[in-house]
């Protein structure tokens, strides 16, 4: 916002605090879909099926070029995440492979991962994490010499939903199924593959994780099936949360986003309902469902701007515009 007007400032934040937005919405497709997205500059990359496609941003942030920038296929089921790393699209598939592909050349790797499905994908710093079905998180190389060499594998004892490298990228967190292991949430450091310690110790068996987020080398998020946005902070405690936040209608929540200071948002599992929170405050601020009875779908996936909130539903995805409610 350092570029915005202050005034303009002003009246934006307002609007997210009041809740005022004008919704749109930018995309539709035929098929139900899980779409996951990620966002870089004025470009948006959203998977489809087992494609990811990119589109370019109009000005105004509310509205897209409606033909594709780029189409990265490769997979041959679909895409279930997908991340931006170093002018790379790293992405899982339902095929048990990650795909590798150069944003700006038809540069395009794929290589067998897991046995079954890769549910979640991360990148930092030249390294992949990858989390499977198959009860299984394994490491993996970056350089373009050395893709598909496992560097190591690690026996969760549960499908694994995320996963986040660290910041200072010497260890990562896996979110799991919480059904073979009593925390659905472990930190192993990226080097060796060793457990180094696991979070919370009062889960109910089924509270997996879906997703998973570093805001910090020392706090992170995590959200899932139990309902629960919790917020940990490792220098206070890796036993207890520092704060929680629970969804009011006792939904699964499939994903969250925060700005890094006090805005939080989270996508849940009926009506496709995005939540923004104020982390000062117990309760929630707003919700807006985004589809009618008839049509209700989790949202799989939000992502959010200064101006402009995304989220990806089954058959579209919306925008929430707080520039011009």
């Amino acid at each position: 916002m350092a570029s915005v007007p202050v005034k303009e400032r002003v009246k934006v934040s307002q609007n997210w605090r009041l809740g005022r937005c004008r919704e749109g919405i930018l995309l539709k497709w035929r098929c139900s879909q899980m779409p996951w997205m990620q966002l870089e500059g004025d470009s948006l990359y959203i998977s489809q099926a087992n494609f990811i496609l990119a589109y370019q941003f109009r000005p105004d942030g509310a509205s897209l070029n409606r033909r594709p920038l780029g189409v990265f296929a490769g997979h041959d089921e679909d895409v279930c995440h997908f991340v931006l790393a170093n002018s790379h699209i790293i992405s899982a598939g339902g095929d048990g492979k990650i795909g590798v592909h150069k944003i700006h050349s038809t540069f395009t790797v794929k290589y067998s991962a897991h046995e079954q499905e890769v549910n979640c994908v991360d990148c930092r710093g030249g390294i992949i994490v990858s989390g499977s079905r198959d009860r299984t998180a394994k490491v993996w190389p970056l350089a373009s010499g050395r893709l598909g060499q496992c560097l190591h594998t690690i026996q969760t004892e549960d499908r694994v939903w995320s996963i986040a490298i660290s910041p200072v990228l010497g260890s990562f967190v896996t979110g799991t199924a919480c059904c073979g292991h009593f925390s659905p949430l472990r930190i192993w450091d990226l080097n060796s593959g060793q457990l180094m310690t696991h979070l919370g110790s009062d889960f109910p068996p089924g509270a997996g994780v879906l997703d998973v987020m570093y805001e910090s080398p020392s706090t992170l998020l995590s959200c899932g099936y139990d309902t629960y946005v919790r917020y940990w902070d490792l220098r206070a405690s890796v036993r207890k949360c520092v704060m929680e936040w629970e969804e009011p209608h006792d939904s699964t929540l499939y994903c969250l986003q925060t700005d890094g200071n006090h805005l939080l948002a989270t996508g849940s599992s009926y009506y496709g309902v995005v939540r923004l929170w104020d982390r000062r405050q117990r309760a929630c601020l707003h919700a807006f469902p985004l589809t009618s009875t008839p049509l209700s779908s989790p949202v799989y996936c939000l992502r959010f701007t200064t101006k402009h909130l995304y989220a990806a539903l089954s058959y579209n995805l919306h925008v929430l515009d707080f520039q011009s409610p």
